[in-house]
């Protein structure tokens, strides 16, 4: 399930889904609540969090061990989508990590503008190297994490799979900072507020120019 609110110039999106697995329905719930943010007018950012401990466990594996190869594939695709949009999203975006963020949902939380993290709970984690994939990661997720994330924390995280704390997220860059529990959307608020009076075709046509090579891997069709 998805809330969406707006708090002034601010959009808040909150994932109320248990640990906020990607599907093909939960992909198209998330498209449709940022197709109506787009679509407003006026100043605005926007502000995405989890519930609870998670803000997004990555792929519903449980879904996709049954969906069959074409499913898999679409859904995969999905994603790379959706962490495109974002990644490119025609205003300043802040993730608030409430909770654990692990693979694909690292990734998302990637893809915004600014990151502030839970102080107290929660790791950031790109676990594939312990999930004995014969594919680990897709080209386009592999892209997005190059753009996002300096060489030696990336090759770090990835081979080793460690979960990052987030005081160890902000010494790497994963985050920007970190914040109490009760203040991580609240400080996600203050931050896109503050930049909530950028200009939307200015700040489209910057993401569009400065990530242009990692779309374009992300929007390359994928096949297992």
């Amino acid at each position: 399930m998805i809330d969406l609110e707006r708090d002034g110039a601010v959009f808040v999106l909150r994932m109320r889904n248990g640990e906020n697995r990607f599907n093909q329905s939960s992909l198209a719930e998330l498209n449709r609540a940022l197709d109506e943010v787009e679509a407003s007018e006026g100043e605005a950012a926007l502000v995405v969090a989890g519930e609870g401990k998670f803000f997004s466990n990555g792929l519903d594996l449980a879904w996709m061990a049954g969906a069959g190869r074409e499913a898999v594939e679409q859904t995969i695709n999905d994603v790379h989508r959706l962490l495109s949009r974002v990644l490119v999203f025609p205003m300043v975006t802040v993730a608030a990590i409430n909770g654990h963020a692990f693979a694909a949902g690292a990734m998302l939380a990637l893809a915004f503008d600014f990151r502030v993290m839970r102080s107290d709970r929660g790791y950031v984690c790109l676990p594939e190297v312990d999930l004995a994939m014969k594919q680990p990661l897709s080209p386009g997720m592999t892209a997005l994490l190059q753009a996002r994330v300096a060489p030696p924390v990336l090759a770090e995280a990835l081979v080793t799979g460690r979960r990052y704390t987030a005081a160890e997220a902000v010494e790497r860059s994963l985050v920007h900072e970190s914040a109490a529990e009760q203040q991580v959307v609240p400080r996600a608020i203050e931050i896109a507020r503050e930049m909530a009076g950028k200009d939307r075709e200015t700040v489209g046509a910057i993401k569009r120019g400065l990530f242009a090579t990692t779309v374009a891997v992300l929007e390359t069709p994928y096949t297992l």
